[in-house]
């Protein structure tokens, strides 16, 4: 795909002369989401190689959500005020860092460092939602940023896959020497395929500070970010827990873990597609509360099998496809209004959403992590699940209906 997006008067250029095109906003969008499931399969064996306890190998996926969530607060205003190229690219530097870091860990302290440095990824998600608010309104971004992530969720339908594949043959190593040569081709990307899309600002710091502060004090903001950080915390609890569930309970080996994460990709895909194709003539609103259903339906037929049934594979993994095709529906509209709020502050806005949604995913991570066993069947997991997804519907179903009423 090489056609560059129309720009609005909002683009700027710089650097390169064009704005990035629909593909390279997918790449960017793709390695950071890599960065955080391709070794996911891997995850038991990394705490057995390293002689730490499934809990603590946790932390290599919980640590970064955590480093990537806290990133996205400097990222985004960073970006408004310098320019959202500099950003990319310098993150970028950081991440392949990190990544060597990580190829050569001889402990786990050695290897979590190199997790919090690959958190700098993060910037290629939120930077990619700002990008595209730079260059389109409100409706149109939501549209965009649908199709963007319709694409991008291949990548965690293939990473887990692919990384269980070369986990396997090549050990878990393997799989951060494929993201390093991820983050070099990524920044070459960027280097001769993004061109700014925002005029960096003038003013003093201190007026930054003002703006920053005075986007927290609108209340649709918090209504976007709340059904967006809800809505995802079920796929992130299932990050956390799923593993342990496929190995220890179910008996899964990290190959078909692999393949069976992939379902949840297929769902957000789906989800995705519906976003970028009708956002735009139903609304946002409405389709986060479309969406915040299906997803809470999801969860509750995984809740239900699971407790009531002999734990099996499809009882798990089956009824992620309506989660995935949830958040599909929810996050690019929820997203998409995030960044609309106050649009000349989109970079500070995308990284405050992306902070709460994904530091808030680390903690059900981690929480889900240390509370399932194999004696209680891993139940916590999935309650965990029920009740973020059940709080994102409600949240988007008070932003539907306000809408309503204000015609």
């Amino acid at each position: 795909m090489t056609v560059h997006p129309s720009p609005s008067p909002r683009a700027h250029s710089g650097g390169t002369r064009t704005p990035p095109t629909i593909a390279t906003l997918i790449i960017l969008a793709g390695v950071a989401v890599t960065a955080m499931n391709i070794f996911l399969p891997m995850l038991p064996q990394i705490a057995v190689d390293l002689g730490v306890s499934p809990a603590v190998g946790q932390y290599v996926l919980t640590l970064f959500l955590a480093a990537t969530g806290f990133a996205q607060l400097f990222i985004g205003p960073l970006s408004d005020r310098y320019g959202r190229r500099p950003v990319l690219l310098w993150s970028v530097v950081v991440f392949g860092l990190g990544t060597v870091v990580c190829i050569f860990a001889p402990n786990i302290e050695i290897l979590l460092i190199g997790r919090v440095l690959q958190a700098t990824s993060a910037a290629c998600i939120a930077l990619s939602r700002a990008v595209i608010r730079d260059l389109y309104d409100r409706t149109k971004a939501a549209s965009v940023i649908g199709y963007v992530t319709m694409a991008m969720a291949v990548m965690p339908m293939l990473a887990p896959s692919l990384g269980g594949v070369i986990g396997e043959n090549f050990g878990w190593r393997a799989t951060f020497v494929v993201l390093f040569f991820m983050a070099l081709g990524t920044f070459f990307l960027i280097w001769f395929d993004l061109g700014e899309t925002h005029e960096p600002r003038k003013e003093p710091v201190s007026a930054q500070v003002r703006d920053y502060l005075s986007l927290l004090k609108e209340p649709a903001f918090w209504g976007y970010v709340a059904a967006s950080s809800l809505g995802s915390g079920a796929y992130f609890a299932f990050l956390g827990g799923a593993p342990f569930v496929g190995v220890d309970i179910i008996g899964l080996g990290p190959g078909i873990l692999g393949v069976y994460f992939g379902l949840v990709a297929i769902g957000y895909m789906v989800g995705n597609f519906i976003s970028g194709r009708y956002s735009q003539r139903i609304g946002i609103e409405p389709m986060m509360f479309y969406g915040g259903i299906v997803a809470c339906a999801g969860v509750g037929i995984s809740l239900f099998l699971m407790s009531n049934f002999t734990p099996q594979a499809g009882y798990l993994f089956y009824p992620m496809l309506l989660v995935g095709l949830g958040n599909g529906m929810v996050l690019p509209n929820a997203n998409a209004g995030a960044v609309s709020v106050r649009p000349e502050l989109a970079g500070s806005a995308s990284g405050i959403a992306g902070f709460i949604q994904i530091g808030g995913g680390a903690a059900l991570a981690s929480l889900a992590g240390s509370l399932i066993t194999v004696e209680n069947q891993a139940l916590p997991l999935y309650v965990i699940m029920f009740l973020s997804s059940l709080g994102g519907a409600i949240v988007a179903a008070v932003m539907y209906f306000r809408a309503r009423s204000r015609g």
